[in-house]
């Protein structure tokens, strides 16, 4: 019985859980302050829950953006929960209930005073040493990529910061609907829908073209926050697939590839168009930065060699990727 009990309870003492969990809050961390430095003080509507949040705190300027964050979370945890599972519930409740609370207790300490904290002044945030009022552009772009690095970390966890990424998570589970295009349909429709019902009316030099001049930034933000989603969680191919044409010197390949590369590779019955002859291609699947090294032995073995060299979109097997589960979170 003890045996069983230690069993049950070792994984969670194991570093890849408590890893798992410490990436969670980093990325939770990361997330806030993307959105505290770089997008509530400037008014940006990212979608989301607390896109929702930064219009709502507009008008009810004594509640932090973080606290209607909680308000919209809570029953999409709850659908979290019933549909993915205690596991991935238990991570999202956590990631959840950190990300607001976060972002309320950096936003406290990045202003000076209450006043400040209600207004969001970009002029006042760390002293007026991070204003970046004169390069919104500049400002959406950084913002988006700094809560897209720390939402795919998160993700990456299969835990997800609440709001859109759950609907991101149940468009990608019930429609087959890509989880980062997902986040970007959801989070669209958030901006659309506060632009056509309270105007959104949060400009620079008037409320009609500082509506329209945030909400181009604000799509801008989005779109670049899914797209560095997309790369954390997949990552850039750096795998490359050779087709390896030689003549009369598959040996000499056979024992570079298995006793010096440290891989293996498979043999292709192919037939030359031209001439007839039978031949056998050598297929080979290396990482980037072994091309090099690759092409300069093909050459040194046989200067004939026909090579054709491709990226490989995603590679899985032993030396490389596991295989995805049914449930993992697929970016693309």
């Amino acid at each position: 019985m003890k045996e069983k009990i230690y069993k049950l309870i070792e994984p969670a003492f194991s570093w890849a859980w408590w890893r798992s969990w410490l990436l969670i809050f980093v990325g939770c961390a990361i997330m806030g302050s993307g959105f505290v430095f770089f997008v509530n003080p400037y008014n940006f509507v990212p979608g989301g829950v607390y896109g929702l949040g930064i219009v709502l705190h507009n008008i009810f300027p004594s509640i932090q953006v973080g606290t209607f964050g909680y308000m919209f979370d809570i029953p999409l945890m709850i659908t979290a929960v019933l549909i993915f599972g205690g596991q991935f519930g238990a991570r999202t409740v956590a990631a959840a209930l950190f990300t607001p609370g976060f972002m309320n207790i950096l936003t406290r300490l990045v202003y000076p005073n209450e006043e400040a904290v209600q207004s969001l002044d970009p002029a006042l945030l760390l002293g007026g040493n991070l204003d970046l009022s004169g390069d919104l552009l500049f400002t959406a772009i950084i913002g988006a990529t700094i809560i897209g690095i720390g939402q795919g970390i998160v993700v990456r966890q299969q835990a997800t910061t609440g709001g859109t990424d759950i609907i991101g998570m149940l468009m990608q589970k019930f429609l087959g609907i890509k989880f980062s295009t997902g986040i970007l349909i959801a989070d669209g429709a958030v901006v659309i829908s506060g632009l056509l019902v309270i105007g959104f009316g949060l400009g620079l030099d008037g409320e009609a073209q500082g509506g329209w001049v945030l909400t181009l930034y604000s799509l801008i933000n989005i779109f670049v926050a899914s797209r560095v989603v997309a790369r954390v969680l997949d990552g850039a191919s750096y795998d490359k697939m050779l087709f390896i044409n030689s003549r009369d010197h598959h040996e000499e390949m056979r024992h570079f590839i298995i006793d010096e590369l440290g891989r293996s590779a498979t043999y292709i019955k192919a037939r030359g168009m031209y001439t007839g002859a039978e031949r056998e291609l050598i297929f080979l699947v290396i990482s980037r930065k072994e091309v090099r090294q690759v092409q300069h032995k093909i050459r040194e073995i046989d200067p004939g060699a026909f090579v054709v060299v491709t990226d490989a979109y995603d590679t899985f097997g032993e030396g490389f990727k596991p295989l995805p589960s049914p449930d993992e979170i697929k970016a693309e």
